[in-house]
């Protein structure tokens, strides 16, 4: 019945890297085309699900653990899902590829420096971390640990959004998630 397998595009990037930006630019897109999508990022998990995480190593941690276990419920039950999440840490990214299942799990790597992630600062996070006002912030006073090997790698500084949502629409056609006329 479904135009589409289940499975979860893991979106990971430094915070302003469009991670979210493209996800719902995605959505939107597949939405029009009759798949079931939903997004999962930083903002709507961590005001319920993880509200009572930090961002210390093994807050971050725990975050991404919670959110791969639910990603993978609305895989299991044949939707797209879609996560942005900074996720820093290769071993915690890992962890969600095994929790989900490596054949339903894209890592896509928004790999924007950090010069024009702090130009698209809108809530000003670079420049409390910067301050020390806010600790642990990736970038700043956290290591980022890009993916070694990511299913796909957008540079946003050179990539419209319009052309990263067709990119990945053809990583999810190649991997056979989509039906070839979507």
């Amino acid at each position: 019945m479904l135009k589409h397998k289940g499975c979860v595009v893991w979106f990971t990037g430094l915070s302003g890297s469009g991670k979210t930006t493209l996800a719902v630019a995605l959505k939107k897109h597949l939405d029009r085309r009759g798949c079931h999508v939903f997004v999962l990022d930083g903002d709507n998990v961590r005001r319920g699900l993880c509200r009572d995480l930090g961002f210390s190593k093994a807050d971050r941690d725990e975050n991404i653990r919670r959110v791969s276990e639910v990603a993978k419920l609305f895989a299991d039950g044949g939707l797209v899902c879609l996560t942005a999440f900074i996720s820093p840490f290769r071993a915690a990214r890992a962890r969600a590829k095994r929790t989900i299942g490596p054949g339903r799990f894209l890592e896509v790597h928004m790999a924007a420096d950090l010069s024009v992630c702090e130009t698209r600062d809108v809530k000003g996070l670079y420049g409390k971390a910067r301050a020390a006002a806010i600790r642990d912030f990736t970038g700043v006073s956290q290591a980022y640990e890009p993916p070694a090997k990511p299913d796909l790698t957008i540079d946003t500084a050179r990539i419209s959004v319009r052309r990263a949502v067709a990119d990945v629409v053809a990583l999810l056609k190649k991997r056979g998630v989509l039906a070839g006329r979507l």
